[in-house]
Order: structure tokens, then sequence, then C-alpha cells
């Protein structure tokens, strides 16, 4: 009951600030957003935890360093935060995004054959699967529900409209939702860079980590490339996307194997980027 109160006045706060921030616009609200979360972050999450997987991630790394990439991460995720009341706009318009890969895009359209894209918690993440499906390429994502009953609702309703209409509940059922669209010729899209207790314990920045293999199985057992993407913001606020040369299943290949690969392209993003990634999760439990 204490916790269905804590999410009803969370879920509160929240809608307040979506609107505000839809009336003071996208600019202010990023550089408002952006310094509330700088300055509020570290009270809600553990400063122990980022800096335990900051020292996993990198063992050397010095304390300015540590600064630097937590407080860029905090103000990437107020702006992140802010900018789901903002998707109708980055929906209509092209002018706030450049893409690397196109040619990989391309091919999808032509062969009309599903792929797998993978991909981590960068920047805003939300944006991938939209351009996406603005290529006109058929997508179902898996996300994972919001705790809050409050909230969720408004979180789904925003990512079927202007993100992805095809949205799979990450579980048993939603394997064998994503099953059915790769049957129907649909590409899936999913994040492979937090922990799941179904996971397999696989080597993660030089430690094991509990990962998924569903985009390894998929791929091997429909013969399907997988697509890693990375996105991240540039100097004025846009984005910058890139799809990466498909990841292609062989006979050498076993699950483990595959989600290996995928975790070290994972590593790469993330070291040619570590203020945009989401540091506060328990990566290594």
């Amino acid at each position: 009951m204490i916790k269905l109160f804590y999410y009803f006045l969370q879920s509160v706060l929240i809608y307040f600030f979506f609107a505000l921030g839809r009336i003071m616009g996208i600019k202010l609200s990023r550089k408002i957003f952006s310094f509330l979360f700088l300055k509020t972050g570290p009270i809600f999450r553990s400063k122990e935890i980022i800096n335990r997987n900051l020292l996993i991630f990198k063992k050397d790394i010095s304390n300015d360093e540590i600064n630097k990439i937590t407080s860029s991460m905090w103000k990437n995720y107020g702006m992140t935060f802010i900018e789901y009341i903002f998707l109708d706009l980055f929906r209509k318009k092209n002018s706030h995004i450049i893409i690397e890969g196109k040619d990989y895009l391309e091919n999808i359209i032509k062969n009309k054959k599903p792929v797998i894209f993978v991909s981590g918690h960068f920047a805003n993440y939300e944006l991938m699967s939209m351009e996406i499906t603005k290529k006109g390429i058929p997508l179902a994502t898996i996300y994972r529900p919001l705790n809050n009953i409050f909230l969720n609702p408004l979180m789904e309703y925003l990512r079927r409209k202007y993100i992805c209409k095809n949205q799979i509940k990450k579980g048993l059922n939603g394997v064998r939702e994503a099953i059915d669209f790769i049957k129907k010729d649909m590409s899936i899209a999913l994040m492979i860079d937090q922990r799941v207790s179904e996971g397999e314990k696989i080597n993660f920045f030089g430690k094991p980590a509990l990962t998924t293999t569903l985009p390894a199985q998929l791929s091997i057992k429909y013969n399907l490339p997988i697509i890693p993407v990375f996105i991240e913001r540039t100097l004025e606020n846009n984005f910058k996307i890139k799809f990466y040369k498909e990841i292609f299943p062989s006979d050498q290949n076993n699950k483990i194997v595959l989600t290996e690969k995928l975790n070290k392209v994972l590593e790469n993003m993330i070291i040619d980027n570590p203020s945009e990634w989401i540091w506060t999760h328990n990566r290594w439990k």
C-alpha cells in the first residue's frame, strides 16, 4: 500500500513536469531538466553502484573522469526524461538526426526480410526504433514495462503512437510474440545492455554479467542477421544514429559465442561515448 501511494505521488510529479516541459518548449526544458537531474539524481541513485561500474569499465579511471562521466550521464538522463513529451515533434521532423549506415537499412527494405536490431540505453535510445519505423521497416520492439502502474499507461501510449506501434512486453509471452512477428516478416528491436535474471553469465568488460541470449537464439533459429545500432547526442543537441554491418549466425556460433560477439560490440559503443550510457544499473550483480 505504501509503495502504491509512492507510485501515485511519483506519477503526479512526473505528469506535472511533462505539462510544464511542454509549456516551456524543448530547448528550455532540456536545460532545466539536465540541471535538475544533475543535482537530484545522486540523491535517488547509489553513487557506490555507479563508481563500482565505472571501475569495471576502466580499472585505472581517475576521480576526475568518474565525476565528468557521471555528471554528463545525469544531464543526458534529464534531457531524455523530458524529451518523452516531445516525441511527436521528433516523429514529424528529420532535421534533428544524422544517420550513418543507411545502406544497411536500404538493404533491409529491398530484401523485405526480418532482422534483429540490438542496442543499449544510450542518449535518447527511444529514437532508434522511431527512425527504423520512419524508414518504413516493419518492426516490433521488446520493452520492459514500468513498475509504476500510474505512469506506465502513458509511456506505453507514447511508445505505440510515436515510436513503434508493435510493443512486446519482456518475458516468456514476449518471446512467443517476437517469434510470431518474425514469421510475419517483421524485424525485432531490443536492448541487450541490462541484467536479466533469465540470462547467461557472459563476460562484459572482462567480468561475467547476466546477459540476454534472445537475439542470438532468434538469429540462429531463424537465420536472421543482427544489426547493432548506436545513438549519441551531437553538440547542437541533435542526434547521430549509426547502423552497423550485419552480424550473421554461422555454423560455429552457438548462443553463447554469438552473445559474446554482441557484448564486444556493446563494449565498443560504451568506450566511444561512456558519458551517455546509463551507469546506474547494477549490471554486474
